[in-house]
């Protein structure tokens, strides 16, 4: 209709030729800054609530969470802003597979409540590097846990924010894109002070409610454009830019853009590695990355990590719906900028001669959203961007500091620890900007694509590791360490591969060496886990087994801690630095050896008082009613999900 001829019209101007003016009214500013305020307000009152002034109260937010609220974290931790635009962005150029990524994480979500929060209950642990400690043993490991978990923020997280959100502002404002990550770096640092990160958890649950209330409106508005549902396929099998590269098939929109699906060999997408490549990866970010699990570790008791899991995983199922059909929308009605493929032409649209996929959400939210819902949108974006920037530096500077500098120099002052974690910020910060370059000319210009292609050279080791930790007692501290450094190897090479031969531009025949061209990444994420576990195995049944108490207390004991009083006891005294000294770097405390050392606690005797109010990390136990509604709740769950699979299969 109307919007349609509209945006052929405008499609052939930049991305950030509007005037803002003419975007931006007084009505979206007055929203935003109510937005702001209102998320201030939410993270101060929830700051206050709990006590911030013990590892529990800082760190797991007091142990206290219902399930609501951490379903909602979970759901808005995963969908960043760089989500919204990567997904819609992969929407617009292959259809809709992508759905695959985010339908995948059910079965992750149910694995992380049914099996793995119940042992990291039951061994006590906070963060996922101690886990590793506790279960083999030895520095090393952890140490190496954390300098990934450093590398893979920097690669997939906050550049692809950083990234993203600058996209955003750049197609909603018209302000260049590097002035952009700039100011938003710039907020970001004001954000932090003004909230607290105590407040992260509550915040993300206002933010998922209006991302989805304003993902819903903005799709209900897209499919009107068009139409409806029922006119999307036709509508997006004809959407070329006016301007294509002769004698090539790269403008045309995929014959199989409807099917989830796909070849598995010449697919985008392949269905095998959708099956077994992405599951490796989901466990690995539901099951094993710190930022997620933290979240529900921070239950009540284990019934409420469960229906966190299932609520986060009811919202996984909406992206389809609210953010890749109406990245295909923004292709239908703008075929020229989302669409474009000749290298000038998009250099001219979007900066990045690869393609311009990436813009498709952005410029629906600024063609097709009226003022004031308009500036919602865009305060939902920076502000999805912000919280979760905020988290990864913290814990980033965190890790960085306590992990790896202490252990580097023992003998170091508070000061020089907390001015370490500050220049690593700043660091951190700087190259992630440095590494935008890159991320923009990568994967086709796809930034869903890059996310995950990153991520499935350096993720499916940890999985391996982590899996035969808690199902195999004989996995020992040798066989571990050298899966992990193999993995490694050979993720590296792969990802120096990538880098060196980048995906060819429209036209351009395909000279890539056979690992990049005919190995899909997905595929490579399941043979690098697979070698991963085997060297794991092999080492460990060549080298002698693990003290069978090391293994008895980092496997699940259902209903208690089984004798290991002192053990939480130390573990939940105010300011015992193992538990997460990361969180006082300002408390030296003479605690801090008495995880090591089971018995050898001070604070042994107050054992009663110490641990009462912590249920969610001293035991198991669930009512026998609740249990049963999380079950059926889950069975019902995955009952959708695989009708929802065979549908658009």
């Amino acid at each position: 209709g109307e919007a349609g001829s509209r945006g052929r019209m405008e499609g052939n101007s930049t991305a950030g030729s509007f005037s803002p003016s003419q975007q931006f009214s007084v009505a979206d500013l007055v929203v935003i800054v109510t937005y702001f305020s209102l998320n201030l307000a939410v993270g101060i009152w929830s700051s206050c609530r709990v006590n911030r002034n013990t590892v529990s109260g800082y760190f797991l937010a007091g142990r206290d969470m219902a399930w609501w609220p951490i379903g909602a974290s979970l759901f808005a931790s995963s969908e960043g802003s760089g989500l919204f635009i990567g997904l819609a962005g992969t929407g617009a150029a292959g259809g809709i597979a992508v759905t695959g990524f985010e339908w995948n994480a059910t079965y992750a979500l149910l694995a992380l409540a049914w099996v793995f929060v119940p042992v990291y209950i039951s061994s006590g642990i906070v963060t996922m590097p101690e886990y590793l400690q506790r279960r083999f043993g030895g520095e090393r490991i952890r140490m190496y846990l954390s300098g990934l978990s450093l590398l893979l923020s920097i690669f997939t997280k906050i550049s692809t924010d950083l990234y993203s959100g600058a996209l955003f502002v750049q197609v909603c404002l018209g302000w260049d894109l590097y002035l952009s990550t700039v100011l938003m770096l710039l907020v970001t640092g004001l954000y932090t002070i003004a909230g607290g990160l105590a407040a992260v958890i509550y915040t993300d649950a206002l933010q998922t409610v209006i991302m989805v209330l304003g993902a819903i409106m903005l799709a209900v508005r897209a499919f009107d454009a068009i139409g409806g549902y029922s006119n999307l396929e036709e509508a997006y099998l004809k959407a070329v830019p006016s301007k294509i590269v002769p004698n090539t098939t790269c403008h045309l929109p995929r014959a199989d853009a409807m099917h989830l699906f796909r070849d598995p060999i010449s697919g985008d997408l392949p269905w095998t590695g959708m099956t077994f490549g992405l599951s490796i990866m989901a466990t690995w970010y539901w099951c094993t990355d710190q930022v997620i699990v933290q979240r529900s570790l921070s239950a009540r008791n284990l019934s409420h990590a469960k229906a966190g899991s299932i609520l986060a995983s009811y919202l996984k199922m909406l992206p389809l719906f609210v953010i890749i059909m109406p990245g295909m929308i923004s292709r239908v009605l703008f075929p020229d900028a989302v669409a474009c493929v000749d290298p000038e032409e998009c250099t001219h649209v979007c900066g990045a001669a690869v393609g311009c996929s990436n813009i498709a959400y952005p410029k629906l939210v600024v063609e097709l959203m009226p003022s004031g819902l308009r500036g919602l949108m865009i305060a939902v974006m920076m502000a999805a961007l912000m919280s979760s920037l905020t988290s990864i530096f913290n814990s980033c500077s965190t890790l960085f500091t306590m992990d790896i500098w202490r252990r580097m120099r023992p003998g170091a002052s508070e000061r020089e620890l907390l001015l370490v974690g500050r220049v690593m910020t700043v660091l951190l910060v700087a190259l992630s900007v440095v590494w935008i370059p890159i991320l923009q000319s990568s994967s086709g210009g796809q930034l869903y694509i890059y996310i995950q292609a990153v991520t499935s050279y350096l993720a499916p080791p940890v999985t391996a590791v982590f899996i035969l930790a808690v199902f195999w007692p004989r996995a020992n501290e040798q066989g571990a360490f050298w899966g992990l450094m193999a993995g490694l190897a050979l993720g590296l090479a792969r990802m120096g591969l990538e880098l060196a031969h980048p995906t060819p531009h429209c036209g351009v025949p395909d000279r890539r060496p056979w690992l990049l061209a005919d190995l899909h990444y997905l595929h490579f994420a399941a043979l690098l886990c697979a070698t991963t576990g085997a060297v794991v195995v092999g080492g460990s049944l060549m080298t002698p087994p693990p003290p069978s108490e090391r293994v008895s207390r980092t496997r699940r004991h259902p209903g208690t801690s089984q004798g290991y009083p002192q053990l939480f006891t130390c573990m939940h005294h105010p300011c015992s630095m193992d538990a997460l000294c990361l969180s006082f770097p300002l408390v030296s405390c003479p605690y801090n050896h008495c995880l090591s050392v089971p018995g050898s606690c001070p604070a042994a005797s107050g054992s009663q008082q110490t641990t009462e109010g912590l249920p969610a990390l001293r035991d198991t136990t669930e009512s026998p009613f609740w249990t049963r509604v999380c079950s059926i709740n889950a069975i019902v769950l995955l009952c959708i999900n695989i009708f929802c699979y065979a549908y658009f299969a």
